[in-house]
């Protein structure tokens, strides 16, 4: 028979989840934040520890300057974006269409060739005008305008989400360790050490884990950097900051990084450049990230999940897959911080249980 403190336990990490589940924006703001201020924290604490003729800074103060570096960081990251934009805007105003359709079908109209020639295929132009026709019938189903509605809304949302995040970051900073005692008043004296062990070692761990993610995404960007400078690719800089951000998606986040960088890469130079030219710029940009790969795969991703999370590769595979098929990408990046805290609730719960007797009934 289960004891009634179990039961109590299941229940409410039962109804966590449903209300998480049935608040996953709210629930998925308040993780965000939660991981901003986890950043942010040291930062704000250091200045508000600053004396000044013998008055330290007040808290309130310290939390905006804190905001300001976050503010400056984001409009950064913007700021290195715009060159690429409006050098990707001019691209477009001046290509020709029709000679990049040429190229862009030269190889196709090589393999056509040889199946024609080999009476593989009964129509010299039919892989060529089905690629043309499938083209422009696809261009002919896009509805601009209910692109653009859509668009509109996404963007209210996206404001709509950073005000969210910005206001539960701003209490969470202000009132320093308030998610914490809001904890610690729930807990039941009969199971306050067990408790008060499970978020030391939570906090402990998820720290070591964003640690682990600031070195994996700064030792992504210098590589990335580094790698892209030496073959002479444009905007270096810009590819490795979006490669080493979206690495935070586990499996998609490489792949969107490399493609990114190819587009880039062909982008800047299709104007002048021939196609073998091409090819081997997309071949340079393809081996650079692939390094990237092989000093994540070997190092950093190990250093991170095995040492900080303490988990198997296999459990990190399985947890991340589940957490796609909850919440698409956002559970993906957040699958594991979720995954270690349940893991180590349980395991001092059973610990607590097993050593400890705590859930037996008094007689």
């Amino acid at each position: 028979m289960i004891n009634k403190g179990v039961l109590y336990i299941i229940l409410f990490v039962l109804g966590f989840v449903l209300l998480a589940w049935i608040f996953s924006d709210i629930f998925g703001y308040f993780v965000i934040s939660l991981v901003l201020s986890a950043i942010f924290s040291p930062l704000t604490n250091y200045i508000n520890r600053l004396h000044f003729y013998g008055y330290h800074m007040p808290r309130f103060v310290a939390v905006l300057i804190s905001f300001a570096v976050i503010v400056v960081l984001f409009a950064s990251f913007i700021v290195l974006f715009i060159p690429l934009i409006d050098d990707q805007v001019q691209i477009i105003t001046r290509i020709n269409y029709e000679d990049l359709y040429y190229r862009a079908s030269a190889p196709l109209h090589q393999v056509e060739m040889f199946l024609y020639n080999n009476g593989i295929i009964e129509e010299e132009h039919l892989l060529v005008e089905s690629l043309r026709s499938s083209l422009l019938s696809l261009i002919g189903t896009i509805n601009f305008g209910e692109f653009f509605n859509q668009l509109i809304s996404l963007t209210g949302t996206f404001f709509i989400s950073i005000l969210a995040v910005v206001f539960i970051t701003f209490i969470l900073l202000y009132e320093k360790g308030i998610v914490r005692r809001l904890v610690i008043k729930l807990i039941p004296n009969h199971y306050f050490e067990v408790f008060i062990a499970a978020i030391y070692k939570i906090e402990t761990l998820l720290s070591n884990y964003l640690i682990g993610l600031l070195f994996q995404i700064f030792s992504i960007f210098c590589i990335a950097s580094l790698g892209l400078s030496l073959f002479g690719i444009n905007y270096a800089i810009t590819i490795a900051i979006f490669a080493a951000v979206a690495n935070l998606i586990p499996y998609a986040g490489p792949i969107l990084g490399s493609a990114f960088g190819i587009i880039v890469g062909l982008s800047t130079t299709m104007l002048g450049a021939s196609t073998n030219e091409m090819i081997i710029l997309a071949v340079k940009v393809i081996s650079v990230f692939a390094a990237v790969q092989l000093i994540d795969n070997l190092f950093l991703q190990p250093l991170i999940f095995s040492k900080s999370v303490k988990a198997h590769p296999l459990e990190i595979f399985i947890v991340i897959f589940a957490g796609a098929t909850i919440a698409g990408v956002l559970g993906m990046i957040a699958a594991i911080p979720v995954y270690t805290i349940l893991k180590v609730v349980y395991l001092e719960l059973y610990s607590g249980y097993k050593q400890y007797h705590i859930f037996k009934t008094k007689t």
